[in-house]
């Protein structure tokens, strides 16, 4: 698929013009349950030079916002958090690239920043700046933005995506080359999570099983092939898979027994082993304590059952928190914390939540993406103080 290497190489010389994954993607947490609607809470999400989170239901926002992505009516970048209008009400949120979708406790779903592939869901390519609802439907779960496309859950488990299909990421098949609105994949009812790569998607059911689709010639699918598959199709046939993460061109899962698998491009050791790409899961070490893992572009991060963060992969910007910007290719600790809660996202800046004292982030801060004030790079992790 040399095309999707290509249009890697433009897409990448692009956001370095602006500045310019979570989350990619939706993090992998041991024990999936079924889609159900959630309440006020908290949470992070981490796009390619912004980030949102919620405390208590209100939701922030900071960092580039060329797009829009930040939600406040502007394209003018915010290098400190930013309310998004005056709601209460928000449940989840994950960030793209450079738009930003979240959840409503009354399962409502909203999206804003860039839509140029219809990644918005509201029907349009027109970029938005502030949360534009997606449909009139109330039983949204969660949601995973992508770079041009996003996938959701409804609590009746069936699963939805809109957005770029170049390479059949949508599930639905490759007649359609751009969704504006979602579009049911599959006709199964047991969507238990989704995540989002650049483009590829993962998703795993209720029964454990682990599905994806896309582009898969890094063997980001974890299928065996170097080629794509434009439906949801099966990896393995195992059903212990607790949830999946995807990054650029790789993904990664937590098992129920506690272990951790990668698959896909290994350029910059994302996979947590050492060697070339793969294109079937292959175990991360020996441990059996991973709790979560996320991923995004070309670096992973996972946390363990005794509060600890390690992170793993591209360290050009100081992403892993380690105090350098050196690659690693196994798990590295962040620091020696372990009150690290399963509130954590990686890009090429990551965020984190502690149990004892709030919010962090590190990394990148070109766009101002890390909260403090700032444009200034940072390889551990420096507190965020969110506004009252």
């Amino acid at each position: 698929m040399n095309a999707f290497k290509i249009g890697r190489l433009w897409v990448r010389w692009r956001r370095l013009l602006v500045f310019a994954v979570a989350a990619f993607a939706v993090g992998a947490t041991v024990g999936a349950a079924p889609a159900s609607a959630a309440a006020p809470g908290s949470g992070v999400a981490a796009g390619y030079a912004h980030t949102c989170a919620i405390r208590s239901g209100a939701l922030w926002c900071w960092g580039l916002n060329f797009s829009g992505e930040v939600g406040d009516g502007t394209t003018t970048a915010r290098p400190a958090p930013l309310r998004v209008g005056t709601g209460t009400a928000w449940a989840g949120v994950d960030a793209g690239s450079s738009h930003t979708c979240a959840v409503q406790t009354d399962g409502s779903l909203w999206c804003w920043g860039s839509n140029r592939r219809g990644q918005l869901g509201d029907g349009t390519t027109t970029n938005r700046s502030v949360p534009v609802r997606v449909g009139t439907a109330s039983n949204w779960a969660s949601v995973s933005a992508a770079d041009s496309h996003t996938c959701a859950v409804r609590t009746d488990g069936t699963l939805w995506c809109w957005g770029f299909n170049r390479g059949g990421q949508l599930g639905i098949g490759i007649a359609v080359y751009t969704a504006t609105a979602p579009v049911q994949v599959d006709t199964a009812t047991s969507w238990a999570s989704v995540t989002t790569g650049f483009a590829h998607t993962c998703a795993t059911r209720t029964d454990g099983s682990l599905w994806c689709w896309g582009d898969s010639s890094s063997g980001q699918l974890g299928l065996g092939i170097l080629s794509y598959r434009e439906f949801p199709t099966r990896v393995g046939t195992a059903t212990t898979w607790a949830g999946v993460t995807a990054g650029y061109a790789f993904t990664c899962a937590v098992r129920t027994d506690g272990t951790l698998w990668c698959w896909g491009e290994n350029g910059y050791g994302q996979l947590g082993v050492s060697g070339i790409y793969q294109t079937s899961p292959i175990q991360v070490g020996s441990v059996t304590t991973w709790a979560r893992v996320n991923a995004n572009n070309d670096s992973s991060c996972a946390v363990r059952t005794d509060g600890s963060l390690w992170c793993w992969g591209n360290n050009v910007a100081g992403q892993l928190g380690d105090g350098t910007t050196t690659h690693r290719n196994t798990p590295t600790r962040v620091g020696t914390a372990t009150t690290w809660t399963d509130g954590f996202v990686v890009s090429n800046h990551s965020c984190a939540v502690r149990s004892d004292n709030g919010l962090w982030c590190w990394g990148n801060n070109q766009g101002g993406q890390l909260g403090d004030g700032t444009t200034t790079q940072r390889p551990t992790p420096a507190q965020v103080t969110l506004p009252v």
